[in-house]
């Protein structure tokens, strides 16, 4: 899995956005949430807990891997990022609250992003919108990736 990152102008502008909302939402603005939500906000490929920890620790090496872990819980809840819901034991992380929807590959673990604007604009069954208030509607598919499909032709092959 490889380190994808935003451009500096998106970074720069939801690195903003996401000190507005702190304040906002009286959340002390302190240099260690400033670095994980940077760090997040930045990579695409939804890291875990414990890989932000690994990236933070070379600027960072007194940060412990329990401060990530409540460090995002506290974000979870103010809406500041998400939890990619996997069916692994690990949490994954995305700090891109923009409608979209994951590819996950039961292999490689990779995650990948996808939109989905038929599906998004779709009204739900009556019995649904019945129900109560709807937050959020999204689809998380599971499968394999070419890249694994490729290593398992070849590894038959030999």
């Amino acid at each position: 899995m490889s380190e994808n990152f935003t451009p500096d102008s998106s970074l720069q502008q939801q690195m903003e956005t996401f000190e507005e909302t702190c304040r906002t939402a009286d959340l002390k603005l302190t240099h260690q949430r400033l670095e994980i939500y940077r760090e997040l906000a930045k990579a695409t490929d939804h890291p875990s807990a414990e890989m932000l920890h690994k990236r933070l620790q070379k600027t960072m090496p007194t940060l412990s891997l329990d401060t990530v872990y409540r460090t995002l819980t506290t974000f979870e809840q103010h809406h500041l990022v998400k939890k990619v819901q996997t069916v692994d034991s690990q949490a994954r992380f995305e700090a891109q609250m923009v409608q979209h929807h994951h590819l996950i590959c039961d292999s490689c673990k990779e995650i990948m992003d996808f939109h989905w604007n038929s599906f998004d604009s779709t009204p739900l069954p009556a019995d649904i919108r019945q129900w109560g208030t709807i937050r959020n509607k999204n689809v998380t598919i599971h499968g394999t990736c070419q890249k694994c499909q490729a290593l398992k032709k070849v590894k038959k092959r030999t």
